[in-house]
């Protein structure tokens, strides 16, 4: 069993980030700019906003990080949104969800400019994705396949169970691991709550995607010897005897899962880190226009 270093990965990828940056720096081009907007107080939110920005700090990225109250209305965000759309000198575009109720996911990502749309949620991004043409990947699902590349774990003809179907993780990694592809290729069934046999499909499967968010969904008796299992899932469970008064688990069983695999990803440390690098690679390839021109 091997397991798969998100952190060793992930720091990786800043590496060769950082490299390109000051590489730009040295040829007075454009260093890349994130703005990322967070509204109420969201612990889990506020996380990944600090960790966003101290990455682009580590790596040499601009960054503004702009924080609204519970209670900004919906146009006042949708209007912050635009005059950051229209402002030429920001490459990528964030707003973190969730978001509060009164305000519409749907309205703020379609808002987003899709040429900044870092994040992969916009209706463009989504629709070229599926279309194979070039297009931002969402974040997750863009370090999912990052991992399994520089792992070089086989794909091809493998029968993939992803466990979920949320528009931000299983539907598109669904998508990213059936298209003709490395990694790709692979023979995908997409399950969810409603689906039937869910323990008979895993244990006929090689690679094994868990973001159903349940915690400890997956369990042993539903892996084979052999499989790959990514697990997708965070979830912070009360344990007094943490400092933090919190454990973070996954929604795969672990301890009775990794015994029976031959690669699998932690949580922590696994794909959760590189949610993070893969945004800015996002953002780096925004700033130079890749994609849109």
């Amino acid at each position: 069993m091997q397991i798969i270093d998100g952190k060793l990965i992930a720091e990786e990828i800043k590496n060769e980030l950082a490299t390109e940056v000051k590489r730009l720096k040295e040829q007075n081009l454009k260093i890349p700019y994130l703005v990322a907007i967070i509204v109420g107080n969201d612990p889990a939110s506020e996380t990944y906003v600090a960790g966003k920005v101290k990455a682009c700090e580590q790596i040499g990225f601009r960054s503004t990080e702009i924080r609204l109250s519970e209670d900004t209305g919906e146009k006042l965000l949708l209007e912050k949104i635009i005059q950051l759309n229209e402002d030429e000198e920001v490459d990528g575009l964030i707003v973190q969800l969730p978001l509060p109720k009164h305000i519409s996911p749907e309205k703020v990502i379609e808002t987003i400019d899709y040429r900044k749309d870092v994040d992969g949620f916009h209706p463009v991004n989504t629709g070229r994705m599926m279309l194979n043409l070039p297009s931002y990947i969402a974040a997750t699902p863009f370090g999912i396949i990052e991992l399994l590349k520089r792992y070089h774990i086989e794909t091809e003809g493998r029968r993939c169970a992803v466990l979920g179907r949320s528009n931000i993780v299983g539907t598109p990694v669904s998508i990213l691991m059936s298209r003709k592809a490395y990694p790709g290729n692979a023979t995908v069934t997409l399950c969810h709550s409603k689906t039937r046999n869910i323990k008979e499909i895993t244990l006929q499967s090689d690679i094994i995607i868990a973001a159903i968010g349940s915690p400890g969904f997956l369990t042993g008796d539903m892996v084979k010897d052999g499989a790959v299992v990514i697990d997708v899932g965070i979830h912070r469970i009360a344990d007094p005897t943490k400092k933090s008064g919190f454990r973070l688990t996954g929604d795969v069983k672990y301890d009775e899962v990794a015994p029976k695999c031959s690669y699998i990803s932690p949580v922590p440390g696994g794909v959760g880190l590189m949610t993070v690098v893969s945004l800015l690679k996002n953002t780096l390839i925004a700033s130079k226009k890749e994609i849109y021109g």
